[in-house]
């Protein structure tokens, strides 16, 4: 990461887009993000099949493959047409994302791309019996070793895409609590899968985070529910961040994150609500409360408010554009009340 007395407080989404017009998204996303921010690869999950979060990042998967069967993504012997849309589609978006980025007068300084870690996409897979890959130990080794020798070229061709940008991922574990506590449910659903060790967890973020640090991206941060978020396993794994909701977090949980920020890690805030059928937008003013009076409480800096990057609570992609791009503008405005604070 850059030095702290670089760093301006900055806005970013969690990749899922509303619609089915990679174009539009793309072209909104980068109009609306900005120097300092972050902008990033969009998920249309409206597309359908392979634009889902599990096939698009399974389309990533090296010497694995997989397709849809009735109870959802499979691995297989060889890849099926869900898998070429997967795959077709992932390679649209990142022409598209050339071209939106070709036409631009000033080029962005970083982009962020997402892919679902290696846990919850143990947890989302199947195997051919039908049970989840992460009931089997190595099933869920193959996936992690097979997700970390894909990253590399997935990385290039983003690079290709975007010259001269720094590349940050976000590796989205959304299952993790579950993964963790034992609670995901067997085919049968009368009994759960049993829970997985925290060292298995660790190592597999390690092996990913290493891959994708080999391959040239600048920041890597781990995106988990607050709900029983391992934040020291995420530090533990190498990970420069940690991105996590704020509305339910705990004391404890947040002096991990100030133990986290004064050994140089960076945190990603899910500081703004994303309900649907909010009448408006809470006010930019107390989104900012809502980070500095933690903040302050636990005694960090002012000064370190702006290696924050602010996020929605949750992914975009349930709301309609116009409310999507409206939370990035409001995302853009605490950024700048952050970076105010920081600058005293």
């Amino acid at each position: 990461m850059s030095p702290e007395n670089d760093l301006r407080a900055s806005a970013t989404a969690l990749g899922p887009w509303p619609g089915s017009d990679p174009a539009e998204a793309t072209r909104i996303i980068q109009g609306e993000l900005g120097d300092p921010h972050l902008p990033f690869l969009p998920e249309l999950p409206d597309r359908g099949i392979g634009s889902d979060a599990v096939g698009r990042s399974g389309s990533l998967l090296v010497d694995l493959a997989i397709d849809v069967q009735p109870h959802g993504w499979r691995l297989v012997d060889r890849p099926g047409k869900d898998a070429q849309r997967a795959h077709s589609a992932l390679a649209t978006d990142i022409n598209i994302l050339a071209d939106v980025a070709g036409m631009e007068d000033v080029s962005a300084g970083e982009l962020k791309i997402q892919l679902m870690g290696p846990m919850s996409l143990a947890a989302s897979l199947h195997l051919h019996n039908g049970e989840r890959a992460l009931l089997d130990y190595g099933a869920r080794r193959d996936i992690a070793e097979s997700l970390a020798a894909g990253v590399a070229e997935h990385l290039r061709r983003i690079s290709a895409a975007v010259p001269g940008a720094g590349i940050v991922v976000q590796i989205d574990e959304p299952e993790i609590a579950s993964v963790m506590a034992g609670t995901i449910p067997t085919a049968s659903g009368y009994r759960t899968l049993r829970s997985i060790p925290g060292e298995e967890v660790t190592g597999a973020w390690r092996l990913v985070i290493d891959a994708l640090q080999a391959a040239g991206a600048v920041e890597t941060v781990v995106s988990v529910p607050e709900i029983e978020a391992p934040i020291e396993r995420i530090f533990a794994a190498g990970a420069d961040g940690i991105a996590v909701p704020l509305k339910a977090l705990t004391t404890r949980q947040w002096e991990l994150l100030a133990a986290g920020v004064e050994a140089g890690k960076r945190v990603w805030a899910g500081a703004m609500p994303t309900w649907v059928g909010q009448a408006q937008l809470p006010r930019t003013g107390d989104v900012v409360e809502s980070i500095w009076k933690p903040w302050r409480q636990l005694g960090l800096p002012a000064s370190g408010l702006s290696g924050i990057r602010v996020t929605p609570s949750t992914g975009l992609a349930h709301l309609k554009p116009s409310a999507a791009t409206d939370i990035l503008t409001r995302l853009t405005q605490v950024a700048d009340g952050l970076d105010q604070l920081a600058q005293g």
